[in-house]
């Protein structure tokens, strides 16, 4: 198992993430949990990584760091040749805002908003006129196969398809990078299916995407396998070594 050292990748060149040595502790009662033990990923411009590990081994932390959700005790994190790792919170609110489109577990639909309302929202924070908000909302919804369903409600929408609707919502800003948590967690696995066809069509048109997942069926359709347990690197690599690494037979691309 390949495990890739980032040291000499040039943050602001081909790569949109770079980590150095990153750690994270949180008190917890008295009890230091180290949750990041030093990690260092980097990952260019247009990969699809995947970031598994077991319940504990760090990779929801790593997650936060990456979203600028949380910061780091040690390291640096550099985005998109910034060093978001000492930025303030209101300068992490800006570039997550910016930088960072999220899709979470649970979708997080305004369940009384339309399709096209609820993919719109990011750009009413952003203050952009509600026509360039409707033509970017649509053009979301048309990447994610949503353009006929645009005034739907969640509740006239199938698991798949709010979950489609919440990534539209996440590719609104063009961000630089798609931040999945457990994308599928709340799926079948036929629509999860439906959902990874989805992912992998958004990185063929050049989007970053980072997926969160403990599953390994799921973290082998991504191009790329980062592996955390206790709080350090235990693998990265290529889809095709993971594949032949944990032994899956029925992965597709």
């Amino acid at each position: 198992m390949a495990v890739t050292a980032t040291h000499g990748a040039a943050p602001g060149k081909d790569w949109v993430i770079v980590t150095r040595q990153i750690k994270r502790e949180y008190d917890m009662g008295g009890e230091i949990v180290r949750a990041l033990r030093g990690v260092d990923v980097a990952i260019r411009r247009n990969e699809y990584v995947a970031i598994m590990g077991p319940s504990g081994s760090g990779k929801s932390t790593l997650m936060n760091l990456i979203g600028c959700l949380d910061t780091p005790n040690e390291g640096e994190y550099w985005l998109n040749g910034m060093l978001v790792s000492d930025m303030s919170d209101d300068e992490l609110a800006r570039v997550r805002n910016k930088e960072i489109g999220f899709v979470f577990q649970t979708f997080n639909l305004l369940p009384r908003a339309s399709a096209l309302q609820n993919v719109e929202l990011p750009l009413v924070y952003a203050g952009v006129s509600a026509d360039e908000r409707r033509k970017r909302a649509t053009e979301a919804l048309e990447r994610v196969q949503l353009g006929q369903r645009i005034h739907h409600r969640p509740n006239e929408l199938s698991g798949g398809q709010r979950q489609r609707v919440a990534i539209a919502r996440a590719l609104v800003n063009r961000p630089s990078i798609l931040l999945a948590d457990e994308p599928t967690g709340n799926l079948d696995s036929t629509t999860s299916e439906e959902i990874m066809r989805v992912f992998e069509e958004l990185a063929q048109q050049g989007q970053t995407v980072v997926m969160v997942t403990h599953e390994p069926d799921i973290a082998a359709h991504a191009r790329r396998v980062v592996v955390l347990r206790d709080g350090v690197l235990a693998s990265d690599e290529s889809r095709e070594q993971f594949i032949a690494r944990v032994g899956l037979t029925h992965a597709s691309h």
